[in-house]
């Protein structure tokens, strides 16, 4: 006997965030409408549709300059966020030693740092891809590194006694042991690359053709264009989301095999 869709806790989950939103745009749209607010001042759901099919072609290009920043900066993020974790779990001199550098980029705000990287590299796509990674470095780096060394005592003791090397207890112990941790920081650190990117973009301020969203956002200020404003934000919004749903479906695909957070 077929079973009902909303009997799918997977589709549950799916629509109700989808119904909220469908609800929240209406809401917007026909309040809006019923009190003539100008689009001037705070456009319609229909204004920004309209605007993401007129600007469709630049709003595009700018999303995948936007985007290619993005992935970038988070496969470098997750490469030295790793290496570090590794390092750090070695000993804890070398993590005496490198951890409160990474502390200091972390609290360190971007747009501090990225007019400095802007001067020092001459290279606008690599100065941004680098301010994007210091700050989506840091959850990689402490959420593999907690995980790393969070192996249980009894199992650490088991290995040392059969006279385990180093090498063959971080592959068989650790790192299958940090791989929660590890994909927990990647879902965190691809929003931040995100982030960084856009922040780094709204510092650097690079335009024309190879300009990113924040580019397109400072432009719509300029021009008191609200409706190309919100459609860039959406379009940024968008990717933020699409980022967090392929990480997570990367977390369960290697997970669900094994470990117990991705069983149920």
């Amino acid at each position: 006997m077929n079973k009902p869709l909303l009997h799918y806790p997977a589709l549950r989950r799916a629509l109700a965030p989808l119904l909220v939103a469908l609800a929240f745009l209406l809401a917007w749209q026909i309040g809006f409408s019923q009190a003539n607010v100008p689009v001037y001042l705070a456009p319609k759901p229909s204004d920004i549709a309209l605007t993401l099919y007129d600007q469709r072609d630049a709003l595009l290009g700018s999303l995948l300059t936007t985007l290619k920043v993005t992935l970038l900066a988070f496969l470098l993020a997750a490469a030295v966020g790793t290496c570090i974790a590794f390092l750090c779990v070695q000993s804890r001199v070398i993590e005496a030693c490198l951890m409160p550098w990474a502390i200091l980029f972390q609290v360190t705000p971007v747009v501090a740092i990225a007019p400095l990287v802007i001067i020092w590299i001459h290279s606008t796509t690599l100065a941004l891809v680098i301010c994007a990674m210091l700050v989506a470095v840091f959850p990689v780096l402490t959420n593999t590194t907690l995980g790393l060394r969070s192996v249980p005592p009894g199992l650490l003791n088991l290995f040392r006694i059969n006279q385990a090397s180093r090498w063959q207890v971080l592959r068989h112990l650790r790192i299958p042991n940090a791989m929660p941790y590890f994909f927990s920081g990647l879902r965190i650190s691809c929003g931040l690359a995100l982030i960084g990117a856009v922040v780094a973009e709204f510092v650097a301020g690079t335009g024309g053709t190879g300009a990113g969203l924040a580019w397109q956002i400072l432009q719509a200020g300029f021009q008191l264009n609200l409706p190309l404003m919100f459609a860039a934000l959406f379009l940024i919004t968008c990717t933020g989301l699409a980022l967090w749903g392929l990480m997570s479906l990367l977390t369960r695909l290697c997970l669900k095999s094994w470990h117990d957070s991705e069983l149920n």
